[in-house]
């Protein structure tokens, strides 16, 4: 142990000064560490594509909790009952419906690891020796938005299960994921103006898909907060006409099918770059199978098992669209070669030895 004297001269001497460069240094070199300390353009990409999978995956486990009857099976927040922090048997609540209720809770844990992981990647890639603050504000969507659900959530169960909170919920985490794509596509891309790579009316027709897509995702939030599905047989349900609003679900499916196929006839018609070529069949191809999923579900009955695989079907065809629609512009390369003339040493004739 140095005597304070020792500690105060070595701190002067920018000894302790530097401990906290020197650990962040020694993390950087860390193999464990480095694709978040010293991300490269690979390396950033999967950070932001495990964000995307993350987010998507708390929306598939939140939709299994309302679709399995859980909603309430943790019937205060932020404990899970008045009593009790952790899962137990509640009055009228099953002990596996607690448990599912409550391991989504936890699921939000790792998911706040993982998101602060996507952040701190995004603050510390440097591209072009210089930090990108475009990138960094999509990250930092993610740990705010996972608090924000955090809180809605607790809306959402304190109003036992309020329909409108529900769906407020579900849409925020929809919006958490699509600034997690965007982040997935735009660590690959330059700082320029965007141009786009296709047709203008094309490029306008993936927009209005985009919007359309999104009020697909609010109209099936109504579908489930009308139906039997909404959580709890003792929860509020939308006062409307069931058969209505399935309807009118179908119908927006329907108009996001004739958009998509449009689309990509025209992008296929007019030379689209291949990429962009290989997300339209990528997106045509999870929008048939959703169309097909959902009309089953809808003449069998909407088990619960077929709509939670319609859900999270509704979360992929979401990532579909807007990665189609980003990939129709482009910023420019990642990196360019440096307008500054490279120094070159002088070269220097050997010395010889005199014979």
């Amino acid at each position: 142990m140095r005597a304070p004297e020792q500690q105060a001269a070595l701190y002067h001497e920018g000894v302790l000064a530097d401990l906290p460069r020197t650990w962040i240094s020694r993390l950087e070199t860390a193999r464990f560490a480095r694709p978040v300390l010293a991300p490269t353009a690979q390396s950033m990409r999967r950070v932001a594509l495990a964000g995307v999978v993350a987010d998507t995956a708390i929306m598939s486990t939140g939709a299994a909790v309302r679709l399995s009857s859980s909603g309430l099976g943790c019937p205060d927040w932020p404990r899970c009952s008045a009593a009790d922090i952790a899962a137990s048997r509640n009055a009228g609540q099953t002990l596996l419906n607690t448990w599912i209720e409550f391991g989504n809770r936890l699921l939000n844990f790792p998911l706040v690891v993982i998101t602060v992981i996507v952040f701190i990647a995004a603050w510390r890639f440097r591209p072009q020796g210089t930090r990108r603050r475009d990138l960094v504000w999509l990250a930092a969507i993610q740990p705010t938005g996972v608090i924000a659900q955090a809180a809605i959530g607790g809306i959402v169960v304190l109003t036992k299960l309020n329909p409108a909170a529900v769906s407020v919920h579900f849409l925020v985490s929809a919006s958490i994921v699509a600034a997690a794509v965007v982040l997935h596509v735009r660590c690959t891309e330059g700082t320029d103006p965007p141009r786009t790579v296709v047709r203008r009316d094309l490029y306008l027709l993936s927009a209005a898909l985009v919007a359309v897509t999104g009020v697909m995702l609010a109209a099936g939030t109504v579908v489930t907060g009308t139906g039997p599905l909404a959580g709890h047989a003792d929860t509020p349900r939308y006062k409307l006409p069931l058969e209505g609003v399935t309807q009118l679900h179908a119908d927006i499916g329907w108009l996001i099918a004739g958009l998509s196929v449009a689309l990509v006839l025209g992008l296929r018609m007019s030379g689209a770059p291949p990429r962009v070529m290989r997300a339209g069949w990528v997106m045509i191809g999870a929008l048939g199978l959703q169309g097909v999923i959902g009309y089953v579900q809808y003449f069998t009955h909407l088990p619960a098992g077929l709509v939670w695989v319609h859900v999270t079907g509704s979360v992929l065809v979401w990532i579909a669209v807007l990665r189609l629609f980003l990939l129709m512009r482009y910023r420019g390369p990642l990196t360019r070669p440096s307008p500054q003339p490279v120094q070159v040493a002088p070269y220097r004739q050997p010395e010889t030895l005199d014979r």
